[in-house]
């Protein structure tokens, strides 16, 4: 067992990502977008959930959108192309890859 501390926690910084943990299977991080901020990520190798802690956006993919706030769980499958717009409150995520972030080759 391990406590991860500070998963999930705003750390105030422009487009910050933070891994708090990695195995070959699955890592953990933490993303922080500030209000009004830009969110210009890639498309990733490996699957990942999203996991609302603070913050609202709205998060676009080719097959829709939808409005995010704290709680929302979000499922991004592998190379799909995809963005948290419209930041208007400081968006804090709890962010799961399968498996572990880079893993699978080139972001």
């Amino acid at each position: 067992m391990q406590i991860i501390e500070g998963a999930g926690v705003w750390t105030n910084a422009d487009g910050d990502w933070t891994e708090h943990l990695r195995t070959p299977d699955m890592s953990v991080g933490t993303y922080c977008i500030p209000a009004g901020g830009v969110d210009d990520q890639s498309p990733h190798t490996e699957d990942e959930i999203y996991v609302v802690t603070t913050g609202r956006a709205r998060i676009v993919t080719p097959g829709g959108e939808a409005e995010v706030g704290p709680g929302a769980v979000i499922f991004v499958p592998a190379g799909e192309e995809h963005r948290f717009v419209d930041v208007t409150e400081d968006l804090t995520l709890l962010v799961v890859f399968g498996p572990a972030y880079g893993s699978r080759g080139v972001e």
